[in-house]
């Protein structure tokens, strides 16, 4: 058994890369080993910002030796035949095959051994395979060469039992040489396996470990602040950025100007975070920022790091001056004062600008802030600000900080602190992980701005596909559902999305008169006019609707059409969205889909589908504690019993037996036991619903269980007379009937 060790030695590679590369790399080279028949014991990678490395243990120096086994033609075969065989199988005559027989006679079968190649080859013909079609989210071609890889890849070290495994990748050829740390280390060094490879890089200052550099990083970083009665600030996803940016981790602390700690905590955190990868440092008795910052080096200098210290000092110093100087000019321009300027930003072009979204939420805010217990007023002025500090210097420099400094400009303003906490959490929850709003004003306008988002994209039509989604509408959906959900707020869905896609249409059609009424002025002589100026898509007609300005009769507004059917159908489809947003939220809790599929398969009076998101939530929670009980099981089973022969005699006699039994034509007691059970349950059933009371409802149903199995036990339903066998077909109709008002069985599993 040998061992394999494989590096590809690059430029830097991105942090956020190294890992999915160093995994690929494994995957990709054990899987195609396996394909030869080659399987390691062990297999080990590591990544820095310079090299991924691959260590498999235990792979055999040889392919095993295998059997082929190759039927050939009928015994007495055509010549052709037999002499085609022949050359396919790479033998020379039938004498080397074996005849066998089965039900349609004699054929011959040929037996061929393949003996194993050696494992060196095999690998010398897989890696340059394997790193030509590598896959990387982006890759560049360097050079002369053909080669896309992230960085210039620069050596390729492939030692298999202590021998170079030899081949060459565009102009690079494989050796067992190395490097160690770019500016401790840099000359080449010689490996014959792991063991010696791993020990000549930690000579040459390079901590080959992923885990061990990041462990060294924080333990380093929390012992020197501890030094000074600090914390450093917890923040995993810096932790592991800074990993991937260095072999040698050497930690270090610098300071920053006092006079810095005016200015919010977000903006200096930003600052040190996003530009320079620094963690940021608490004072924890104040549980403020400290003017102190920890960093990584890559490097260990003669003099402690001291100069380093220093240059990181200057550049963040200058740094949080621009953050000092952004920060004083903006607070010279009052928030209310900006919404103008978000005219000049583009929100989407086919749905305007930031301001008119800003218009259609503040209209939007204003109207469902009493269903979420909101001051309207409130709600109305928070979503005119929300969107304000877009246009300031700050977020324009630091786009990361959007709602936070428009939330810290509002309360030095004076601004009522609800409408400020507002304008910060409008934008949560962001992801799964991020906590959500619960103020009443926040919720309004989180939920107005969200909704507005997918209506309006629905509008146009700009829909997720597949595994795209760049305007991350699946996430405004799911974060619409736990802002209703978490805050359990009864929403109707269906009316608030067609208001809001009715509000995204007036504004289109509102820019498109404009436009035509502004290009008619400006053309006088319609004779230099073209023909058609401006189109508008119109989903009722599937086709587009030119304006020409040359025809005095044609309108020149499109207002007086009808778009109510196209807002009702769009509404219908986002509503079918966010049932399929719903399913994934509460599959993640543990729901079954089915269940899901079950509430919203319900149809109302007027044919429309559940919409409010609580309710939903109780109806599947409370069928699933229904179903996990003996009778819940046992009705379920005796409901699809009851469809089953429905479907089946509704086919053979062409006609529905949908309807109420005659209760004259009963003669059975069980019959008559199930009729009257129905008709009881049903009354109670009906009152639970009224309601709410979900769990009530399932109640009732279950009470159908005994009279259900002593109908199936007792009743013959192809009665012989056909009168009363309609007549208990109606019966099994109503059981259908009476179990889909609480939810929809025929879509449950089991």
């Amino acid at each position: 058994m040998a061992e394999l060790l494989l590096e590809l030695f690059s430029e830097e590679i991105p942090a956020r890369m190294q890992v999915a590369a160093a995994r690929q790399l494994e995957e990709t080279i054990v899987k195609k080993l396996s394909e030869h028949g080659l399987k390691p014991k062990s297999v080990r990678h590591y990544s820095t910002p310079r090299r991924l490395t691959l260590v498999l243990e235990g792979l055999p120096l040889e392919q095993p030796d295998v059997s082929e086994e190759r039927k050939g033609p009928r015994v007495g075969a055509p010549e052709k035949a037999v002499q085609g065989f022949l050359r396919g199988a790479g033998i020379d005559s039938l004498d080397q095959c074996e005849t066998r027989s089965d039900k349609k006679g004699e054929f011959y079968v040929a037996v061929i051994e393949k003996k194993g190649g050696k494992t060196a080859d095999v690998i010398a013909a897989l890696v340059p395979e394997v790193v030509r079609g590598f896959h990387w989210p982006k890759s560049m071609r360097w050079g002369s060469g053909s080669l896309r890889w992230v960085r210039p890849l620069h050596s390729i070290c492939c030692v298999l039992d202590g021998e170079v495994v030899p081949f060459e990748v565009d102009h690079i050829t494989s050796s067992n040489i190395t490097y160690g740390h770019r500016f401790h280390a840099p000359e080449a060094i010689e490996v014959t396996n792991f063991e010696a490879y791993e020990a000549a890089l930690t000579k040459s200052r390079v901590v080959l470990d992923r885990e061990v550099r990041k462990n060294t990083i924080w333990t380093d970083a929390q012992k020197l602040s501890a030094a000074q009665n600090l914390e450093v600030a917890e923040d995993a996803g810096l932790l592991e950025e800074v990993t991937g940016l260095i072999e040698l981790p050497v930690v270090l602390m610098g300071e920053f100007d006092e006079a810095f700690l005016d200015v919010p905590p977000e903006v200096l955190i930003s600052a040190m975070r996003s530009h320079q990868k620094y963690f940021a440092v608490n004072d924890p008795k104040s549980g403020k920022l400290a003017n102190k910052f920890v960093f990584v080096a890559n490097l260990a200098a003669e003099d402690g790091g001291k100069a380093i210290v220093a240059g990181n000092e200057r550049v963040l110093n200058a740094r949080l001056a621009d953050a000092k100087f952004f920060w004083d000019q903006d607070r010279k321009v009052k928030l209310e004062d900006r919404v103008e300027k978000l005219k000049d930003i583009v929100f989407y072009d086919k749905l305007g600008t930031v301001y008119d979204k800003v218009q259609r939420v503040r209209a939007l805010a204003r109207e469902i802030a009493p269903l979420v217990g909101a001051d309207p007023d409130k709600a109305d002025k928070a979503a005119l600000l929300a969107k304000a500090d877009l246009v300031s210097d700050m977020v324009y420099e630091a786009p990361e900080l959007q709602g936070i400094m428009g939330r810290y400009y509002a309360l030095e303003e004076g601004i009522d602190g609800e409408i400020a906490n507002a304008i910060q959490g409008h934008y949560a929850p962001q992801g799964p992980s991020d906590d959500c709003p619960s103020a009443p004003v926040s919720v309004a306008v989180a939920l107005a701005d969200k909704m507005d988002t997918l209506c309006a994209f629905w509008t146009i039509e700009e829909l997720p596909t597949g595994s795209k989604d760049p305007y991350a509408l699946r996430r405004s959906a799911l974060a619409t559902i736990r802002l209703l959900l978490e805050n359990e707020h009864k929403f109707d869905l269906s009316k608030w999305m067609q208001r809001t896609i009715s509000r995204c249409v007036d504004q289109i059609l509102d820019r498109h008169n404009t436009k035509v009424a502004k290009a008619a002025e400006e053309f006088k002589d319609v004779s230099a006019f073209p023909n058609e100026v401006d189109w508008i898509a119109a989903k009722s007609t599937g086709s587009a609707i030119p304006v020409n300005l040359k025809d005095e009769s044609a309108p020149r507004s499109l207002g007086h059409r009808n778009f109510q059917p196209i807002i009702e159908s769009t509404g219908l489809d986002l509503l079918s969205f966010f049932a399929d947003r719903l399913k994934v939220y509460l599959r993640d809790k543990g729901a079954r889909h089915d269940l899901i599929d079950a509430v919203f398969a319900l149809r109302d009076e007027n044919g429309n589908p559940p919409d409010d998101l609580v309710l939903i939530v109780a109806r599947v929670e409370a069928l699933g504690e229904f179903l996990d009980t003996e009778d819940g099981q046992n009705l379920l089973a005796g409901y699809k019993r009851a469809v089953n022969i429905l479907r089946i005699e509704e086919k053979k006699d062409k006609a529905s037996h949908a309807g109420t039994a005659d209760e004259t034509l009963l003669s059975e007691d069980a019959e008559k036991a199930l009729f009257n059970a129905i008709a009881q349950a049903d009354t109670i059933v009906r009152g639970h619903l009224e309601r709410e009371d979900f769990t009530g409802a399932m109640a009732a149903v279950a009470q159908l269980r005994g009279p259900v199995d002593a109908f199936f036990d007792h009743v013959k339903v192809n009665d012989e007379n056909p009168d009363v066998r309609a007549n208990r077909l109606k019966l099994l109709s109503q059981i259908r009937t009476s179990l889909e008002g609480v939810a929809d069985f025929s879509k449950i599993e089991g």
